[in-house]
């Protein structure tokens, strides 16, 4: 079951992924009858989430950790997919709209501030992710030639 989820996450990271970076159309599809909710903004939740989860799944040690270092990244990474449940109201909440646009103005929403939070959160879950899963490469890595097995 957990390679099922492991797999539906990774597709659904990938399928996000590609859509993003080859700017598709599909990003810019209206939703709702006023025409300022654009789908792109869900796929973007949608590859956020996939990509924490997709780690989560794919990886035992975070879903049952054993030593301390395991037991840290652990929470670690569910503090990022509290994070990515979170990103959409908290980005709504920093632009003032669903574009996730950003102005000039002096006001906090929409402002510059704002802007560089959101930013901060759409770049530092990705990262974050990136970074407990090349730690754990390190370990296992770390382990397999440094620790003998009888």
């Amino acid at each position: 079951m957990h390679k099922t989820y492991f797999l539906i996450s990774l597709c659904v990271f990938l399928l996000c992924s590609y859509l993003l970076v080859t700017a598709s159309p599909a990003l810019e599809y209206p939703l709702g009858e006023n025409d300022t909710v654009p789908l792109g903004s869900f796929i973007t939740w949608a590859g956020l989430m996939a990509l924490p989860t997709s780690l989560y799944w794919g990886v035992g040690k975070f879903r049952k950790p054993h030593d301390f270092l395991h037991r840290s990244m652990a929470v670690g990474l569910k503090i990022l997919i509290a994070l990515t449940l979170l990103w959409l109201p908290i980005s709504f909440g920093l632009a003032g709209n669903m574009n996730f646009n950003f102005g000039q103005t002096e006001t906090f929403q929409g402002g510059q501030t704002a802007m560089s939070l959101f930013w901060g959160l759409s770049l530092g879950i990705p990262l974050g992710t990136i970074v407990l899963f090349v730690v754990h490469l390190m370990i296992v890595v770390w382990q397999r030639l440094f620790h003998r097995r009888d």
